[in-house]
């Protein structure tokens, strides 16, 4: 049987579902992640668009550059989803938005590294090679 992933928004208006493995966990330090997520980093769990469904409600979309879609809820403004860019046909989770982020693998790769704020660890990422083709997850 196929992982599930569950997770949603904090109003509990959206509601979503990835199915199997995440493609990779990472960190993105890009300035429009961190002014979407509010955060020092992003972290970002992969799954291929197919593979993940809205179970309540609707993901709210927001183009914050040719390309580049970020998702969220429109009630609470929760942080959900960025897809597009580099990396056509993936959606990437946000970590915080999974019910149980726990049991994700430690992230295993950095994008955007030289934006990181200086006080960030650069010891962010577990012992591991970077994932294939690793095109940034939320540039722009």
């Amino acid at each position: 049987m196929s992982e599930t992933w569950e997770g949603g928004c904090l109003c509990g208006d959206v509601r979503y579902r990835a199915r199997g493995a995440p493609k990779w966990v990472a960190w993105c330090h890009c300035e429009s992640c961190r002014r979407h997520s509010g955060a020092a980093a992003a972290a970002f769990a992969a799954f291929d668009e197919p593979d993940l469904e809205t179970t309540r409600g609707a993901i709210t979309r927001f183009a914050s550059s040719p390309g580049m879609q970020r998702g969220f809820c429109a009630r609470c403004g929760s942080t959900l989803t960025c897809q597009g860019g580099q990396r056509p046909g993936e959606v990437h989770l946000h970590v915080g938005s999974l019910d149980h982020p726990e049991r994700l693998p430690p992230p295993t790769a950095q994008f955007f590294p030289e934006e990181r704020l200086p006080w960030f660890p650069k010891d962010c990422v577990a012992p591991r090679a970077k994932p294939a083709d690793a095109g940034s997850p939320g540039a722009g």
